[in-house]
């Protein structure tokens, strides 16, 4: 659920599908993708988030930082702003503009589609 406790539902990608599916095929006594104590959902990642960053030796990088990274990428591929807002689940599209500057090039395109 996001902030706003309303929950949303995003679609993966190919490529994430095939590697959940690969994952499950390959553990097929596990129920969940973040499975904690007792076979039930892992609910608080904290601790994990802070080993798995120890462990691989990176600094200064936040579980936020993913989905900052998820808004450029779709940015960058020309996802439109609505879409993008949606996808993030932006109460208003004032937030999500923030990430408007990563593609320049589309005003340019906009102009060149009226020819």
């Amino acid at each position: 659920m996001g902030r706003n406790m309303q929950a949303r539902h995003i679609p993966l990608n190919q490529k994430a599908k095939s590697a959940l599916l690969n994952w499950k095929l390959d553990c097929d006594s596990v129920r969940w993708v973040f499975e904690g104590e007792n076979g039930q959902p892992l609910t608080d990642f904290k601790k994990a988030w802070v080993a798995l960053l120890d462990a691989a030796k990176i600094t200064d990088f936040h579980f936020h930082d993913l989905r900052h990274h998820f808004a450029s990428k779709l940015v960058m591929a020309g996802v439109d702003s609505n879409t993008t807002r949606e996808l993030l689940g932006h109460g208003s599209l004032d937030m999500t503009l923030r990430y408007a500057h990563l593609a320049p090039e589309h005003k340019a395109k906009a102009v060149n589609l009226i020819g």
